[in-house]
């Protein structure tokens, strides 16, 4: 029940911000208009801006949530609650996002892989969702949190994908799915993006309830001793 009111109340936070919902929502779209002769390309750019939209809007959903989430403990909410609708709320957006532009994708693009683009797709808006989560866990303040987010992506889109550093980025999958997806390379590409979207995952998720756990703790007070007079 918990998980569900918080999925609410994050569902219409984000409803709320139109102006920047639309903002963000477009993003990936410029990414993948310019590379949109590069198959190839199109797909890690497409890929990165879901991954930065869908991680900014729950950065904006956790930070909008710090006056709220105390209340909700108090009431009885647990921690894993909380967290939980918050994360249903915003991977069913990165969900919806990732469908809308796959189907753009299909219409514009000649993928004979096309079903490893909806993977990749669809892993990123999930590893997004934590992802944001974390960075807002650990940056109380949304600029510092978009920056936070923005040099992640940026790092990604420039590292090389075959170096040590761009496997220590979160969004490494998306780029090992993809170059499967595009490049018809061998199957070890997919399951090794997938190891690596369900490891980020993992960690983005356990880290951002280790984070709420110790911040949202309640205090315990210890019984009053009664009056022997």
């Amino acid at each position: 029940m918990t998980a569900l009111v918080v999925a609410g109340l994050s569902a219409r936070e984000v409803t709320r911000r139109r102006t920047a919902m639309l903002l963000v929502i477009s993003l990936p779209l410029w990414f993948y208009l310019v590379r949109r002769d590069l198959t190839g390309q199109s797909m890690r750019m497409l890929t990165l801006g879901i991954a930065w939209a869908v991680s900014t809007l729950t950065l904006f959903v956790v930070n909008a949530s710090r006056g709220v989430d105390p209340r909700l403990r108090v009431s009885g909410a647990s921690v894993a609650g909380i967290i939980g609708g918050r994360l249903i709320a915003m991977s069913g957006f990165g969900v919806l996002l990732a469908t809308a532009y796959l189907i753009l994708v299909a219409i514009d693009q000649d993928i004979q892989r096309f079903w490893a683009i909806a993977v990749t797709m669809l892993i990123t808006a999930l590893i997004a969702a934590p992802f944001g989560s974390l960075v807002g866990a650990l940056l109380p303040r949304e600029l510092e949190g978009a920056l936070a987010l923005l040099s992640v992506c940026a790092v990604q889109m420039l590292a090389d994908p075959a170096g040590l550093t761009a496997k220590f980025m979160p969004f490494w999958s998306g780029r090992e799915i993809g170059t499967y997806a595009v490049d018809g390379t061998g199957i070890e590409f997919l399951w090794r993006g997938l190891a690596h979207g369900a490891l980020v995952w993992a960690l983005c998720t356990g880290l951002t309830l280790a984070v709420f756990a110790r911040r949202l703790r309640l205090a315990r007070y210890p019984e009053p001793v009664p009056d022997s007079r």
